[in-house]
């Protein structure tokens, strides 16, 4: 692409990922402009750095001076604005494969993967980065409150992102760090089975080069299978004495806080400190410090890099306290999210767990159910709010009230409550002083503790 020459076009441009791209090309000299379907701040951003913006999506919007049209996985076919694109001949590509060719520019590029814990990964070696002074460009599923958003430019070799593997997006990406946090069953309405995504991630590690490093977790089930015939060099990380990068002398604080001892094939590497609890969250850092290591960076500044990090907006976010309820949001929306978000909740001390959790997808939601079902033993009561749909429409074959009722045959308090309104008042009516409210779930959740909060 030549800077003269190119007008570019974002169908979704206010999204987390696609925003970012557009503010990186837009720096780079193209021209840039974009769709959504409504203003945000991230929109107002955007504007502020001289992109045009449309709200909504019309087919006008569409010019002849456009010549790339950038979409993501959520914009279906029927899309206006991509039906004139290709009425008009115009070269079409996905969110994914730009980003792997912009990701293709930098020498050591690091791209986190897994069904979760991207985003807390990836915020972590971003934390190390910044503290070892590297100046990295950064893409982030989440603002980062150290550079108050979900993108960095930089102006060094260092590029940090997230690799989601929903349709096979990550296989766009070939990192010089590939890391692989978990790989479990999610997002099938794409994939076919589990097997299906095994051979993703498989796929994934493969295009990662000869001189490059895969990072992968030890306890993933016949992980051999998954780092077979790979190019690259491979360290595992854990909590087991077989991890290449472990942690020993773990210590969870009453305020939720880690500290833990980093040994790496063995030998004493640091002595961590982690703002943030969970022992999901030991095993997130291991990681990151194992991909920072193999870039060169020091014990030093990957001590300074977690100390430095406070988590990200809506991963175990505080988001306050009134009449002595405490209100934290989680982004969790797997089973294995949502135990890791409970179990995490315990290390910080309170009295009884409410768990507010709204769905996310239909699909999830009805393919994940029995999961979904056992995931709240470490709640006192869960409410279950309506399905957020995404990108999906509901075909009636699952909705909120069944799951309710199955989590409640599972032992634990449930009650549907779909409305936002009517669930900031239950809670107003049955919380006591000393009780923790967790909402959780990758929608809108987050509106009902904050309504709790300054009502």
């Amino acid at each position: 692409m030549t800077k003269q020459k190119e007008h570019i076009y974002f169908i979704g441009i206010g999204g987390i990922s696609m925003s970012g791209l557009a503010e990186i090309l837009c720096h780079r000299g193209f021209t840039v402009s974009g769709t959504d379907v409504k203003e945000s701040a991230v929109t107002s951003h955007l504007q502020q750095l001289g992109i045009h913006i449309n709200f909504g999506h019309r087919a006008e919007n569409i010019t002849d001076d456009i010549t790339l049209v950038v979409y993501t996985a959520a914009i279906h076919e029927d899309n206006p604005e991509l039906q004139a694109a290709k009425a008009k001949q115009i070269k079409i590509i996905d969110r994914a494969k730009l980003l792997g060719q912009i990701m293709a520019d930098y020498e050591k590029s690091v791209a986190v993967s897994g069904t979760h814990g991207k985003t807390t990964t990836t915020s972590m070696v971003s934390e190390i980065l910044l503290a070892a002074n590297a100046d990295p460009t950064i893409t982030v599923g989440g603002i980062l409150p150290t550079i108050q958003s979900n993108l960095k430019i930089g102006n060094s070799p260092y590029f940090v992102a997230e690799a989601c593997e929903y349709f096979d997006s990550f296989l766009q990406f070939s990192p010089y760090v590939g890391v692989i946090l978990n790989v479990e069953s999610d997002h099938l309405d794409y994939f076919k089975s589990l097997e299906h995504i095994r051979r993703s991630f498989h796929a994934f590690a493969a295009r990662i080069p000869k001189n490059g490093m895969l990072i992968i977790y030890d306890a993933i089930a016949d992980r051999e299978a998954l780092t077979a015939n790979l190019d690259c060099s491979v360290e595992t990380f854990g909590l087991t004495a077989q991890a290449d990068w472990t942690a020993k002398n773990i210590v969870h604080a009453s305020n939720g806080k880690n500290t833990f001892d980093v040994y790496h094939k063995g030998t004493f590497f640091a002595t961590i400190s982690l703002h943030i609890p969970g022992e999901h969250n030991i095993t997130n850092a291991l990681a990151a410090i194992a991909a920072s290591a193999f870039l060169g960076i020091s014990a030093q500044d990957c001590v300074a890099g977690l100390q430095h990090y406070t988590g990200t907006q809506r991963r175990f976010q505080y988001k306050g306290e009134k009449d002595g309820i405490i209100v934290i949001d989680d982004y969790a929306h797997h089973p294995t999210e949502i135990k890791a978000a409970l179990a995490a909740a315990q290390n910080v001390k309170h009295n009884k767990t409410w768990c507010v959790f709204q769905p996310h997808t239909y699909s999830r939601t009805k393919f994940l159910f029995d999961e979904f079902s056992q995931s709240f033993a470490d709640a006192d009561a869960v409410i279950v709010a309506d399905i957020f749909a995404a990108r999906e429409t509901d075909d009636g074959t699952v909705n909120s009230k069944q799951l309710a009722e199955s989590i409640a045959n599972h032992g634990v308090f449930t009650q549907y409550v779909g409305d936002f309104a009517a669930i900031t008042d239950y809670l107003k009516q049955h919380c006591q002083a000393g009780d923790l409210i967790m909402t959780i779930g990758a929608g809108d959740v987050y509106q009902i503790g904050e309504t709790f909060l300054h009502e």
